[in-house]
């Protein structure tokens, strides 16, 4: 991600990123939403299989979770600050150069995972994660423990063996990277690995067994808006711009674009057509997109249709 290469060391040393920076202090924010069932892992993967359908990842369905939790950090620092004394301070969740995985799992919060994602005893990894900059010297906490032994899970379960040994992720081939960071074409080997999954991908942690102590949220800001995850891909490729904008206000997919969004879609909907799924509905509004005005969206309709069965008329 260019991002993190044009800011250098500033990721690693949190003092360049924010002067006067002495301590870190972390944090995590449970995400499940509060309507989250018993068994909620092979629900989600069930998901997987009604491949007409969109899937989003789970953190995606709630309202956007940087500034939920940047506010909460913020009204945190404050706080301290009111508590202390003149405090310097500066919250960032997922939104600068921070090295959070890293951080996280140095401070204790948890262990990184084979997957790279921290992993929590009594959590699992189905959280997120943020930090107060303070210019205060705080005593250290100590890290924990690994947990994960000799379990590969989360590695045999990646649709496109992004995760190439433990601790070693090529983002280049992760679908949450691909559906949401990448701005041009998806590589053609990649697209049929990527099911239906259309912003992001919870498959590792969904095989994790720690998250079997996943936390529901207590906030009602990551409970799920009806409207998106579940809808048709072909209800999903009709969407006009507009229509995007609106339906993704205050989530965070609305980041990714409607250009991207579409081409994301059109990479589902080949898969569905190739497994036989979708029918003449699904390849109408393909159709209906071989028109847009986005190179990027041409070319990815272009190929979501030659994955089906060919339709010519008479």
């Amino acid at each position: 991600m260019d991002y993190m290469q044009r800011h250098g060391l500033k990721r690693a040393r949190p003092a360049e990123l924010v002067p006067g920076t002495l301590s870190v202090i972390t944090a995590r924010m449970d995400y499940l939403p509060r309507s989250t069932p018993e068994g909620w892992q092979a629900l989600e993967l069930d998901r997987l299989n009604h491949s007409a359908t969109g899937t989003v990842s789970l953190y995606a369905r709630g309202r956007d979770y940087h500034k939920v939790m940047r506010r909460r950090l913020q009204q945190l620092g404050d706080k301290l600050a009111a508590h202390l004394g003149p405090l310097g301070h500066r919250a960032f969740t997922d939104s600068a150069p921070v090295l959070e995985a890293e951080l996280a799992s140095r401070s204790g919060l948890g262990w990184r995972g084979k997957h790279t994602l921290v992993l929590n005893r009594e959590a699992g990894s189905m959280f997120f994660l943020g930090e107060i900059y303070v210019d205060m010297a705080l005593d250290p906490t100590a890290p924990v423990d690994a947990h994960c032994g000799s379990c590969s899970a989360c590695i045999s379960a990646c649709p496109t063996q992004a995760i190439l040994a433990p601790y070693q992720l090529d983002a280049r081939r992760c679908i949450s990277y691909l559906t949401i960071e990448h701005t041009g074409p998806i590589a053609p080997e990649l697209r049929p690995l990527m099911g239906n999954r259309i912003y992001g991908c919870d498959d590792c942690q969904l095989a994790c067994p720690w998250n079997k102590f996943a936390q529901v949220s207590r906030l009602v800001d990551f409970d799920e808006r009806a409207g998106l995850n579940g809808q048709t891909l072909a209800t999903l490729l009709d969407w006009t711009e507009a229509e995007f904008l609106a339906r993704t206000e205050g989530r965070p997919i609305r980041r990714i674009g409607h250009e991207r969004w579409l081409r994301n879609v059109a990479v589902a909907a080949g898969n569905a057509l190739a497994a036989g799924r979708g029918g003449a509905e699904l390849h109408t509004a393909l159709q209906r997109r071989l028109g847009h005005q986005s190179a990027l969206v041409q070319e990815h309709v272009h190929w979501a249709l030659a994955q089906g069965p060919q339709v010519t008329g008479v």
